[in-house]
């Protein structure tokens, strides 16, 4: 037995040996693969981020210099003065408005070119402008083609990276046409710098990694090698400078690009890849288009030269698997020894009396011994395993038809709970007045509606009046899910109650009856403490023709902007049904053509989000609606709802969310 045992022993020791050798070669193999899968991974991740750093760090500041140079181009001081250039007064008003223009831009510089005297104006940054124009372009010199290119072509932006020989200067031109009733009369703008522009947004230290810029045709607008940009292109003059494509290995690889550039220009917020042969090398694209500026943000990566993995990292790999492998080599030789060999020394009389697994099968006579015991036990062992397991096999017959049964009675009442708020939803979204705003407002107003469930507690109204006044307002009730529907029927009727008694023309009034009819339905109930009932109100009564809105808010602001500056009027401090009553007042305001005006319940307000999971708040909000002001409500609701969601990320919805805004025209 001691020399089977020390054979025995030898022989797994030898067979654990030659196993871990030759699982090694494969294991080595896929290691080296799966790193170089990790690699391609992390690679991939990395050009995904710093495309998409590249092409915020890239539209920010562009997105602000353009903003100041359609406000500059659309001014009503520079549209006069190009009609009537010679006038002296209405030149000396535009020039003090484009000093304050200047200091804006992030060039502090601004040009000027009228359509009729081709006269160049240009504000150089740090130097005095005396007015006069610099030079006059010349439709037959290929230095001023530029110009005619872009009036030809009636674009209204033109982003351009062109020298200007005259000035000596190569810049990132930002040239927006200057208009009235369709008709050209000029471009203004202002340019950024060449040389900075590459040194903020393209220029990296980063080993492997080459950013660039190239517009729909391939051409280079901004590139670390600047004799590979094409000047000019974006306004129509073509050189001698190579393209994207042309840098690639293949036409099919040109072929391939051109999909991955369409399929960037659909999706503007995602980051396309795809390897191709750039420069002999085969490298990583990724690729994202910033429709502002119809530019592409393009990162090449060459995973041989780039850091995407750190040299330690691999090295501290390689040597934990060598010690890993030492290590389970040593404890599978002692697991072999301690867990198999020592009990089959002491198992074999009585495991071969059971090896084929009957366990009426007879066993040997006690020996006196440990063996003999242990044989014993194996048997008694071998009967209540028999009958344990047909017990267990009926059981788990009984327990499987039961569970069955019960998952069946499961299904059937959750389908029915479904059907139910399905049909409460129904109900819900048929009481919101959306056929009525859009008879009477039109394209002039948007909602976001979102409940956080199926069914919600926000709902907004309208009631139109005489002479095409109305009222409108949003409504806010406490909790959401079914106990936040349910109490909309409440306020809902309360409302309509109280609109029927006071008229439109006062929303203080209109809140002031409803707080009072609401707690003359809930004062006889006998609700659960802690059961929130308070509702938060925002009304607005407007009359376009004598130009004047009036609004009251339990505990809801009013919000309006002029397409530039937002500002806030705030309702009052207190919900309907608070613990204390309140007074509610009117805050009349004058209505201007052209303002917007915005009601939004909490949820959007408190929604979390950003990097540390807090709530976008009253602020943010404002800004939020300050940038997007200018665009139209259908365009603005798109984009709100877009800036929200990329604010919450991955956070849950918090709460019901309703923003409701309208403008009137015709006042």
């Amino acid at each position: 037995m001691a020399v089977w045992g020390r054979g025995l022993r030898a022989k797994s020791v030898l067979a654990l040996l030659l196993a871990c050798l030759l699982a090694f070669i494969p294991a080595g193999g896929v290691g080296w693969r799966m790193l170089a899968s990790v690699q391609e991974h992390f690679g991939l991740a990395y050009a995904r981020n710093f495309t998409q750093l590249n092409r915020q760090n890239i539209l920010v500041p562009l997105s602000r210099d353009l903003a100041l140079a359609r406000r500059f181009a659309d001014s009503v001081l520079t549209r006069q003065w190009l009609r009537e250039e010679a006038d002296a007064d209405k030149k000396a008003l535009l020039l003090r408005e484009a000093d304050g223009f200047a200091g804006d831009f992030s060039s502090h510089s601004y040009f000027l070119i009228s359509a009729g005297s081709r006269d160049y104006y240009y504000r150089e940054a740090g130097a005095p402008f005396t007015g006069e124009p610099r030079y006059r372009l010349d439709p037959d010199s290929p230095d001023d083609r530029w110009f005619f290119n872009i009036l030809a072509s009636g674009d209204k932006l033109n982003i351009n990276v062109n020298r200007d020989t005259r000035l000596g200067t190569t810049r990132v031109w930002l040239n927006v046409l200057v208009e009235e009733e369709g008709i050209p009369l000029g471009l203004a703008g202002t340019g950024i710098d060449l040389t900075r522009f590459i040194q903020d947004f393209i220029a990296t230290d980063e080993l492997g990694v080459t950013p660039m810029i190239i517009d729909g045709q391939g051409a280079f607008q901004a590139h670390p090698d600047p004799d590979l940009i094409a000047l000019g292109s974006a306004a129509g003059i073509r050189g001698d400078q190579r393209h994207l494509p042309d840098l690639l290995g293949s036409p099919e690889e040109g072929d391939r690009l051109a999909q991955l550039l369409r399929e960037a220009a659909s999706a503007p917020e995602s980051v396309g890849t795809g390897w191709f042969t750039l420069d002999g090398r085969r490298q990583l694209l990724a690729v994202s288009f910033i429709p502002e500026l119809g530019w592409y943000v393009v990162t090449a990566v060459d995973m041989n030269a780039a850091q995407v993995l750190e040299a330690g990292f691999v090295n501290n790999a390689l040597a934990a698997f060598a010690i890993m492998m030492a290590v389970l080599l040593l404890a599978l030789v002692y697991a072999v020894d301690r867990i198999m060999l020592r009990p089959l020394r002491r198992l074999q009389g009585s495991a071969t009396a059971i090896a084929q697994g009957r366990y009426d099968v007879s066993l040997p006579a006690p020996s006196g011994d440990e063996i003999g015991d242990l044989s014993e036990a194996f048997g008694v062992m071998a009967d209540k395993v028999r009958s344990h397991t047909e017990e267990l096999e009926h059981k788990v017959r009984t327990r499987t038809r039961e569970l069955e049964e019960a998952n069946r009675k499961m299904r059937q009442a959750h389908q029915q709970i479904n059907d139910s708020i399905d049909y409460a939803s129904l109900i819900q979204r048929a009481i919101l007045p959306d056929q009525q705003l859009t008879k009477v407002l039109g394209e002039h107003h948007f909602v976001l509606w979102h409940p956080r469930d199926v069914v919600g507690g926000d709902f907004y109204l309208f009631h139109p009046g005489e002479r095409e006044r109305f009222l409108v307002g949003v409504v806010d009730c406490a909790g959401h899910g079914v106990p936040g529907a349910l109490m909309t029927m409440l306020a809902r009727a309360a409302l309509d109650h109280a609109i029927r008694e006071r008229g439109i023309a006062s929303p203080a009034a209109i809140l002031q009856l409803t707080d009072t009819t609401l707690r003359g339905m809930l004062q006889d109930c006998d609700l659960p403490r802690g059961l929130a009932t308070n509702m938060d109100v925002g009304l607005a009564y407007v009359a376009p023709a004598e130009r004047q809105l009036v609004f009251a808010g339990a505990k809801m602001s009013l919000y309006h902007s002029d397409g530039g500056q937002v500002a806030e009027v705030k309702g009052s401090r207190r919900t309907l049904l608070d613990r204390r009553e309140v007074r509610f007042e009117d805050v009349p305001l004058a209505l201007r053509p052209g303002h917007i005006y915005y009601l939004a319940t909490d949820g959007y307000l408190d929604q979390a989000g950003g990097s540390k999971g807090f709530g976008l708040g009253s602020s943010q909000f404002r800004e939020l609606l300050r940038t997007h002001a200018q665009l139209p409500l259908a365009e603005q609701a798109e984009a709100l709802k877009r800036a929200l969601d990329h604010y919450r990320g991955g956070h849950p919805q918090r709460d019901d969310m309703t923003l409701l805004a309208f403008r009137t025209d015709s006042c």
